[in-house]
């Protein structure tokens, strides 16, 4: 009697049954521990998008820096937040950027919103052999600018490790300490005052510091803020005039007031 044929649109089950299963590597008891990027989130304020991220690096239980930049502005009206691999995702925002940028100058004109979000789509697509081996995971938010509207609309998407994209009306995270700032994030858009979506950018960048303050409570992985060393977070605004970085001196000021 012949096998059960696999369900239809199983690739990887069907690859299996032809005896041409992709190599599966594994990783070594030896080998060091990755390092690893999180915690990211963004949400809509008042004037357009806030996206932000702590600075810490993990390899394991070890911390391997205090100072990473999360958050990446790919160009004039898009921003790249990684969690994961810092290796594998700042080598996708290389891309990005060159990419869009090249079309932009053999063009004459920007790459559109949805072309943007597919490129970053089709990088983590071509990852998928390190996303299957458990090296070089990446799951990012992107935000950029749709102009095809007046004036123009930012907006936030976030991305599966295997490439799906989706967006957000509201509010995303990623990340190890993304479930705590999530559920901050849906209380206070719907039952607090003011709502994400209502605050100026002083109160957005004050609740952004607070959120990650809170998550790194819960998250040994997360650095949050802490003033004293003056340790603050990766933070910029995607307005309809494009980005925008929130320093180190404003954070400060922002977190006093």
């Amino acid at each position: 009697m012949s096998s059960e044929l696999p369900m239809a649109g199983d690739f990887l089950s069907l690859l299996t049954a032809q005896k041409l299963a992709p190599w599966r590597g594994y990783v070594s008891a030896a080998a060091p521990a990755q390092t690893q990027a999180t915690t990211v989130f963004a949400f809509h304020f008042a004037d357009g998008v806030l996206m932000a991220g702590d600075r810490r690096a993990t390899a394991g239980n070890v911390i391997v820096t205090d100072r990473v930049d999360k958050v990446i502005e790919i160009d004039a009206t898009s921003l790249l937040a990684i969690a994961g691999v810092p290796a594998t995702a700042f080598e996708m925002a290389r891309i990005l950027q060159t990419s869009f940028e090249y079309y932009r100058r053999s063009q004459l004109q920007p790459l559109s919103l949805s072309a943007k979000v597919r490129a970053l789509a089709r990088l983590l697509r071509e990852n998928l052999p390190m996303t299957m081996q458990g090296v070089g995971v990446v799951a990012p938010l992107f935000a950029g600018l749709e102009q095809s509207v007046t004036p123009p609309r930012p907006q936030i998407y976030f991305y599966d490790p295997l490439g799906a994209q989706f967006q957000s009306v509201t509010h995303v995270a990623s990340g190890s300490g993304s479930g705590t700032i999530r559920s901050i994030l849906s209380f206070q858009e719907h039952y607090g005052s003011p709502k994400p979506s209502e605050m100026d950018l002083r109160q957005a960048v004050k609740f952004a510091l607070r959120l990650l303050m809170v998550a790194s409570e819960f998250d040994s992985a997360t650095g949050g803020v802490n003033p004293a060393t003056q340790t603050y977070a990766t933070i910029r605004v995607l307005r309809s005039t494009g980005v925008e970085a929130v320093t180190d001196a404003q954070q400060s000021e922002y977190l006093k007031g």
